[in-house]
């Protein structure tokens, strides 16, 4: 079944042996906390490093007005964009100075290519993630529902050993990155 936002609140709620939610609108206590914290912890974990998953490539639109000073163009960044990860030209998606400010990115190049980790739906998570996000919610949902400092810190640690655990699997699901441009490397060739 795929996940949802509320399949993994409901799972983060019952590893703090709360019940699971119906809905984010059922009136409880439970609800009204996991849909105020939801939709920042994801977006938060999917913005923490770049997911093999949630990584895109786009063209962006050339806005009409240019930026106020240091850069001659500014783009449209994309609605599900939630970090940028390099700024390219042509067949390139990086190698462009750029800089994101005002919700715009702002270069010299006469056309951008964008690679950014994006905001996507749930359905689309991979196990490893969904696991890291439910023991994350679980760890922002207890000190609101239980108020219980040490037991928070208990599940912010696992949270943690969690995120590491779903960064080593992505990173498993590439190649490795090479060294480009460096001085010692291209001396031993």
């Amino acid at each position: 079944m795929a996940p949802s936002a509320v399949g993994i609140c409901s799972n983060a709620l019952l590893k703090l042996g709360a019940e699971p939610l119906s809905s984010f609108t059922d009136g409880t206590a439970e609800s009204t906390a996991a849909s105020v914290l939801y939709p920042s912890v994801r977006d938060a974990l999917l913005s923490c490093h770049p997911w093999n998953f949630a990584v895109t490539q786009q063209p962006l639109a050339r806005l009409a007005a240019p930026p106020a000073a240091d850069y001659a163009h500014a783009y449209q960044v994309p609605g599900d964009f939630l970090r940028a990860l390099s700024a390219g030209t042509g067949r390139r998606g990086r190698g462009v100075r750029y800089r994101i400010s005002g919700g715009a990115l702002h270069s010299d190049a006469s056309e951008i290519i964008l690679t950014y980790v994006r905001r996507i739906h749930e359905a689309a998570f991979p196990p490893f993630f969904t696991h890291a996000l439910i023991a994350r919610m679980a760890a922002e949902l207890c000190l609101p529902l239980t108020e219980s400092v040490s037991r928070a810190e208990s599940l912010h640690g696992q949270a943690d050993r969690e995120l590491r655990q779903a960064r080593l699997i992505d990173a498993q699901q590439e190649t490795p990155p090479a060294l480009e441009d460096f001085p010692l490397v291209e001396v031993r060739r």
